[in-house]
C-alpha cells in the first residue's frame, strides 16, 4: 500500500485535492476533521489539555470550547505546540488504524494542514504539498469563514511556511488559476504508479 500525504498552508486547497483523489477511488484520511473528533471523544486529551488549560476549555456537555480554545492557543506559540504534541500523536494513531483498515486500497492519503508540524511524513511514503499564493488563501478563507483578516493571519503565522513545505515535499500542486490541478495529479500518479495501477 502506498501512502501518501497531503499537505499546504490554511485556504491553499488541500480539500479539493482530496476530492480529486477521491474521484480516483483513493481513501483520503481528513486529519483536521478527526482530530476535531478526537478533542470531544478521547479521555486521554481531554484529560492534558484541561490539565495544561484548564476546566474551561471544555463545555458542560464534555465537548471541546473551541472559541475558547483557539483564543488560549493562538495567543502563544508555546501553548500552541504544547496542544500539538497531546492531539497530533492520537490523531497519528487513528490515521495508522484507519489505513490498517483499508488495506484493500493499493493507495490511501491524509490530509493534513500541520502534516510537517506533526511529523505526520513519518507514516506516509510521498507528500504532495499543495501550494497557493497568501493573497489568494485570504481571499478564500474570508469568503469561505466567519472570520478576519488579522485572524487568519495569525493562523498562518502558526503554520510552517509555504516555502519550507514546498522544500520538504516530494510532489508541489499549484491551486492557482494558470494550473491545472486534474493535469497535476494525473501527473505525479502517472510518476508514482504502474498504468492501471487505480
Amino acid at each position: 500500500m502506498l501512502k501518501i500525504g497531503i499537505t499546504g498552508g490554511i485556504g491553499s486547497g488541500k480539500s479539493i485535492v482530496s476530492e480529486i483523489l477521491r474521484l480516483y477511488n483513493i481513501p483520503v484520511f481528513d486529519a483536521d476533521t478527526e482530530a476535531k473528533k478526537l478533542n470531544d471523544r478521547s479521555p486521554v486529551i481531554r484529560e492534558k489539555l484541561i490539565a495544561c488549560f484548564g476546566k474551561e476549555v471544555y463545555d458542560e456537555n464534555g465537548k471541546l470550547n473551541r472559541k475558547r480554545f483557539a483564543e488560549i492557543i493562538f495567543k502563544n506559540p508555546d501553548y500552541l505546540r504544547k496542544a500539538n504534541s497531546i492531539i497530533h500523536p492520537e490523531v497519528a494513531k487513528a490515521f495508522s488504524l484507519w489505513a490498517e483498515q483499508r488495506n484493500q486500497y493499493p493507495i490511501v492519503a491524509i490530509e493534513a494542514a500541520l502534516l510537517f508540524e506533526a511529523d505526520f511524513q513519518e507514516y506516509v511514503d510521498k507528500v504532495i504539498a499543495v501550494y497557493s499564493p497568501e493573497a489568494l488563501r485570504i481571499v478564500r478563507i474570508l469568503s469561505r469563514d466567519n472570520t478576519q483578516e488579522s485572524e487568519v493571519r495569525k493562523r498562518m503565522e502558526g503554520q510552517l511556511p509555504e516555502d519550507d513545505k514546498r522544500r520538504r515535499a516530494d510532489f508541489i500542486v499549484y491551486n492557482d488559476p494558470s494550473h491545472s490541478l486534474l493535469q497535476q495529479i494525473s501527473d505525479i500518479f502517472a510518476h508514482l504508479c504502474p498504468p492501471g495501477a487505480f
